[in-house]
Parts: C-alpha cells; structure tokens; sequence
C-alpha cells in the first residue's frame, strides 16, 4: 500500500511517502506561515525521493485540525485537489491523534498520555489518550486553568505532548498536579500521520472527503455592510 500524507495545520509544514510499512521520503519544518507555498513542493520532493507516481499510490492522508483555521484550510484544499485529480481516496486524522502517535510507548506506558495544542488565543485543545493511544473523550478547547476538571477522573502519572504543553503543565502545576513534558514532537509529523491513516483506514468505507474539525469560531469577523464602503 502507498500513503501521501502532509500536514499544514499548526506552525509546521511536513509530508511523507509510506509504502508498505516503510517511510521512503519525509519533509518537516517548523514555520508560523507560508504552508501553501512550501506544501506542493514538499509532496513533489517525497514523491521524487520515493520514485513514485501519483498514479501509483492508493490513498491520501490529512489532519484535519484542530489548529490554524488557514493551515487546516490550506491542507483539506490540496487534498481535495489531489483526490479529485486522481481519482484517490482520502482520510483525515486529527492533529490530537497524530501527535499522540509519536510519544514512546516507555513514556505513556503507566499513567495517561494528554495532548494540548495551543489554539494560539488564552486556550488549548485537549485531549487524553490510554497508554495504548486509545481516545479518552473527545478533543476541547479548555483554560489551561480548566484541565484539572478533565485530569480529575483519570489515572496519573501524566504526560503532556504536543506545542500547547507547557502552557497545560504549567496551569496543572499550579493545581498541584504532577505532570512531565513528552519528548515526542510538538507538532504533527507527516510520517506519523501515514502510519496512522494505514491503520484507521478502511477500503469499505464510503469515500467522503474529509471535513475541518474546528472547536471554536475563527478569529476573522465579516466586515459590516458586506465589506462595502461608505459613499
């Protein structure tokens, strides 16, 4: 099986060629802006470095958020692009999912993994996983002042991965609660993200493109009288 999987939903920017268990080619790099211009080019790269076709490959893979409305817009419109021009199906994983994906299994192994990633305003989305990178729950948007109510009824020791961490450690600190920092990557990582999709992945799934998966209203207000000016 072969996977194209890239990521634009955070301050990153990665893609990766998975073939039949293996990572043949990889980009990552970290940057606050500019996805939709460095994205094709690193699908282009990993293509070339994995000496594959478009027409060679058997699915595409997505984040779909949560994170940056615009990188998770940039990300779903490429792979729809992509899916349409070559007749590929397409899956989307959150970002939750694939960051939790790369925390080693000696650091989650006998307490509760928690992913935050930061939502870049006074919140973070959270979600908690079982040492086997089961969901717990769903993914919120909380206070870092909040993820007490959410840590209360599960079973520590904690680690927090993922870029809003240490804002999460900090505010379950000062609730007197222990928790350590993963040393997996804070950002999503294409690779992982390959990986994951061949395990969720199901060929007798209906074919639907995969849709934004947003926790609160973007940050851009529509302008008054429809953007029109004054006379």
């Amino acid at each position: 099986m072969r996977i194209l999987a890239f990521d634009t939903s955070t301050s990153a920017c990665s893609a990766a060629l998975w073939v039949d268990g293996q990572i043949l080619a990889r980009r990552f790099e970290e940057m606050p802006r500019g996805q939709s211009e460095r994205l094709m080019g690193m699908v282009q790269d990993v293509m070339q470095e994995g000496t594959c076709e478009f027409t060679d490959l058997d699915l595409l893979a997505v984040t779909v958020g949560p994170g940056a409305f615009t990188g998770i817009r940039i990300g779903l419109a490429a792979a729809r692009g992509m899916a349409l021009a070559g007749g590929l199906p397409c899956i989307g994983v959150t970002t939750t999912q694939t960051v939790a994906q790369g925390v080693p299994q000696t650091e989650r192994q006998s307490g509760t993994l928690l992913v935050a990633m930061d939502s870049k305003r006074s919140d973070v989305y959270v979600q908690a996983f079982s040492p086997d990178l089961e969901p717990i729950g769903s993914i919120e948007a909380l206070l870092p002042s909040e993820l007490d109510k959410v840590v209360g009824t599960l079973k520590g020791p904690f680690v927090v991965a993922g870029d809003g961490a240490p804002k999460a450690l900090e505010a379950l600190s000062e609730k007197g609660i222990s928790a350590s920092l993963s040393t997996a990557s804070a950002m999503p990582d294409a690779a992982l993200l390959a990986g994951l999709a061949q395990k969720l992945w199901s060929p007798d799934k209906p074919r639907e493109m995969p849709r934004p998966l947003y926790l609160r209203p973007p940050d851009a207000i529509a302008p008054k009288n429809g953007g029109q000016l004054r006379p």
